[in-house]
């Protein structure tokens, strides 16, 4: 349990979630960062820090969320962590300003936000001895705040996620998983009172006919705006679609999915209410010095990645532009057909495996 401290608090604040899974964190084990400097200054982030097992953990697990999850989706991965580790170790899972416990977004976030927040949250709680864990736009959150001191990490597990440009040819966010229904497209498509539905639907969504999905999409949307979840995981999916009753939520989600069309290239955009936005410094610093810091002329961590092949960032291309900078991960990539970019909610026993053998742990 976190000793006091003015930052540190176990009080939440204007957080859209209301109804909390028992599971969401051990009681006594959830706690609330006041964040001290930026564009979010002043806001709650949420985070879990839990200890495990008999002894003083050497080993720190860093789990960073994607779009539209928050950490919660990483809850049967830890279930799994905890039940089989041999060794302690220490658990910390962060939701973005936007997402999950954490404060409400108040402008459209983008990774270069979520990523100087959680470096502020890194630098308070001193975290070293790391494995990081990255899913979708976690990778870029998460790598791109501990690359500003890359000796705390020690190991990094690759979910679904690049950092790199996505390459323009083959399955893309401008055609997946539908043609004349991208992913890049459904922020246009979908009305933000059914963005939380539909956030809930796409998590748990395997590979279909394009008529099935479409078909299974707009039922699950329509009971969902009714306060109805169903099948699988339905405490999971209303936590998924209850931090999008936040409008600034939704749009905050909504900017991180319209620039899945240029995955990591970085853009140029402007948002209502700062104007004028600019990420390609963001994404081109972690390119030019992720090799250097992290790579096998560098301090070489270990580097593994478990991926669902129905997704574009499981596509060969991007799995030699990993390859490339990160030359350790080449015999460390295990591929699952059949599952598609929510590799976490479908592969939770073969991640947490992968994070202990890592980590050391078994």
């Amino acid at each position: 349990m976190m000793t006091s401290n003015s930052q540190i608090s176990e009080s939440a604040g204007n957080c859209a979630l209301k109804n909390i899974p028992s599971d969401y964190y051990p009681k006594g084990c959830g706690f609330w960062f006041n964040i001290p400097n930026g564009l979010d200054s002043g806001k709650k982030l949420f985070f879990r820090d839990s200890k495990h097992g008999n002894g003083i953990p050497e080993k720190t697990l860093v789990f960073v969320h994607g779009n539209p999850e928050c950490s919660y989706t990483y809850r049967k991965i830890i279930e799994n962590l905890i039940n089989k580790a041999k060794k302690p170790f220490r658990i910390i899972a962060v939701d973005h300003i936007g997402f999950g416990l954490s404060d409400q977004a108040t402008y459209e976030m983008v990774c270069m936000d979520h990523a100087k927040n959680l470096f502020q949250l890194i630098k308070k709680l001193n975290l070293t001895s790391v494995t990081l864990i990255v899913h979708d736009w976690g990778g870029p959150i998460g790598i791109g705040a501990f690359l500003q001191e890359p000796e705390r990490v020690n190991n990094l597990i690759l979910l679904n996620t690049t950092v790199f440009p996505i390459f323009n040819n083959g399955m893309t966010y401008n055609n997946y998983p539908i043609s004349w229904l991208s992913w890049s497209k459904v922020p246009y498509i979908i009305p933000n009172r059914f963005w939380g539905g539909f956030a809930s639907y796409a998590i748990f969504t395997s590979p279909k006919s394009p008529f099935k999905l479409l078909v299974n999409m707009i039922r699950h949307i329509a009971l969902a705006s009714l306060g109805i979840d169903y099948g699988i995981e339905t405490l999971a999916k209303r936590v998924f679609r209850e931090q999008f009753h936040s409008r600034m939520n939704v749009m905050s989600s909504k900017r991180l999915v319209l620039q899945t069309k240029r995955f990591a290239h970085g853009n140029i955009y402007r948002e209502p209410r700062i104007g004028k936005r600019d990420t390609r410094t963001f994404y081109k610093l972690i390119q030019s010095s992720i090799s250097q810091k992290w790579g096998s002329k560098g301090q070489n961590i270990g580097v593994r990645a478990i991926l669902g092949r129905w997704d574009p960032l499981a596509q060969n291309e991007v799995i030699r532009q990993w390859v490339s900078h990160l030359p350790q991960l080449e015999n460390n990539i295990k591929i699952f057909e059949g599952i598609g970019h929510f590799i976490e909610e479908f592969k939770p026993k073969i991640i947490a495996y992968e994070i202990l053998g890592a980590a050391n742990l078994i």
